[in-house]
């Protein structure tokens, strides 16, 4: 057999290009850079937060070990991969955002008095003499930039750190009486790591441990309902950002209307507000113009953008610390509605002020927040001779706000993660948003509430 044939097929797939392997070469690629910054990285704001983020996260679980991973990188197509985004709950815990840190691994180890210690699991970068430094497509310092040492990433979020060669040693301490959780579905090779250990020890693994392990993701996600001062900071700050990109979509609608993919230049300009002002947009804009605003999650975003057209945005920037504003706007192309489209954009309005003036109120749920925005397109569609019946909420949930083809958001800006937080906006802060740039034209306003949660 030829040498090709006996290759496994990611070797095959390495051999399209040589790579020196003598240590002559390591020795003369490794040598002669210019020494490393000395200091330490500054101490991140949200450090601050990490203990109490790690009490409330470990307190329904005391002695057990709670395994939180960040995830790997994705493969998007051959050898390039998607940007890393780390799982929710690792990032709200281990405080890292933006692209960091792939195949990291928070653990949550108990403690004699049922609190928990926060270890981060985490490869560090590798040294110049190594092969990784050179060779190495995926971590390698040469290709992508330098890793943190465990040192500087202790030195940013306050937490001790370990290299993850160590961790099936700690996993592995007193199982059998240490019971393990982990957050499944995140990152395949940790996950057979625990199970691994769980059955060694004689402990439920698999399928067996399924509702154990659910419990604690859903425990991680509802301690996120209550937002620390940080994150309220930072939702503010995403909303800010997506409403500056909103600003640069109505900029662009001229040139959009010229454009036989007006709805990519739309698309476009909010992208790059969001790539240079934070990590990237939270999630896929839909940016849809006349009868496409009537698909509930137009994406495609191919289609023309046309005078007289109503142009429906939803896009949300996503900032460094992960967080995502999510805003919705309905903009007529030409800076004018006509009677019909401000007859209807006014009923999503005011059905919009009745949520807000609803989830302002003590105990009030989501399924309230909803009802009473329903309550208002109801009771305009009877008006309109379109929906015969005046009942509260005539339709069955999930309800929706389209209507006899039109569908409009004149006004929902939240940020995601913002619907329970326990601090009301004082009405000042419930700024009028709509752009200066139709200053001049008569368009009905359309209000923000950020922190109206």
């Amino acid at each position: 057999m030829s040498e090709e044939e006996t290759q496994s097929m990611a070797e095959r797939g390495e051999s399209r290009s040589r790579q020196p392997q003598s240590s002559a070469f390591r020795e003369f690629i490794g040598s002669g850079w210019g020494p490393r910054p000395s200091e330490l990285p500054e101490r991140e704001l949200v450090a601050d937060f990490l203990n109490a983020r790690t009490l409330k996260a470990g307190a329904p679980f005391p002695g057990e070990r709670l395994v939180v991973p960040a995830g790997p990188y994705k493969v998007r197509s051959n050898d390039c991969d998607y940007r890393f985004r780390a799982h929710s709950a690792f990032a709200h815990l281990s405080g890292l955002g933006a692209e960091k840190e792939p195949d990291t691994v928070l653990v949550l180890e108990p403690n004699e008095d049922g609190t928990h210690t926060a270890l981060l699991f985490f490869k560090p970068r590798a040294s110049r003499s190594s092969k990784e430094f050179y060779a190495d497509a995926r971590y390698g310092e040469f290709w992508v930039g330098a890793r943190p040492s465990l040192e500087e990433l202790s030195a940013q979020t306050g937490l001790e750190t370990r290299h993850i060669d160590t961790l099936r040693d700690v996993l592995a301490k007193d199982a059998g009486t240490v019971q393990l959780r982990i957050v499944r579905g995140v990152d395949a090779n940790v996950e057979a790591m625990v199970n691994e250990v769980r059955t060694q020890a004689g402990l439920p693994a698999g399928e067996e441990a399924r509702e154990d392990d659910e419990r604690f993701e859903e425990h991680l996600s509802e301690i996120r309902l209550i937002k620390d001062a940080f994150e309220l900071d930072e939702m503010i700050r995403a909303v800010a950002v997506t409403k500056a990109g909103f600003e640069d979509i109505i900029r662009v609608l001229p040139r959009a209307v010229g454009h036989r993919r007006g709805e990519r230049v739309i698309e476009g300009a909010f992208a790059a507000v969001a790539r240079e002002e934070g990590n990237g947009e939270g999630y896929e804009t839909i940016a849809a113009s006349g009868n496409h605003a009537n698909t509930l999650h137009w994406i495609d975003n191919d289609g023309e953008v046309r005078e007289g057209d109503l142009v429906l945005v939803d896009a949300g920037v996503e900032v460094d610390s992960l967080y995502t504003a999510d805003i919705t706007r309905t903009l007529p192309v030409n800076g004018r509605f006509t009677e019909v489209q401000a007859r209807v954009y006014q009923a999503v309005l005011d059905a919009c002020e009745a949520a807000l003036a609803r989830a302002n109120e003590p105990g009030c749920r989501f399924k309230d927040v909803h009802d009473a925005a329903m309550e208002v397109i109801a009771a305009r569609l009877h008006e309109w001779g379109i929906c015969p019946s005046r009942r509260k909420n005539p339709w069955p949930p999930p309800a929706s706000s389209t209507a006899a083809g039109c569908r409009t958001a004149p006004a929902t800006t939240w940020a995601w993660t913002c619907t329970t937080a326990r601090r009301p906006a004082p009405s000042s802060t419930r700024a009028r948003c709509w752009s200066r740039a139709w200053s001049s034209r008569s368009s009905p306003a359309c209000t923000s509430a950020p922190t109206t949660c």
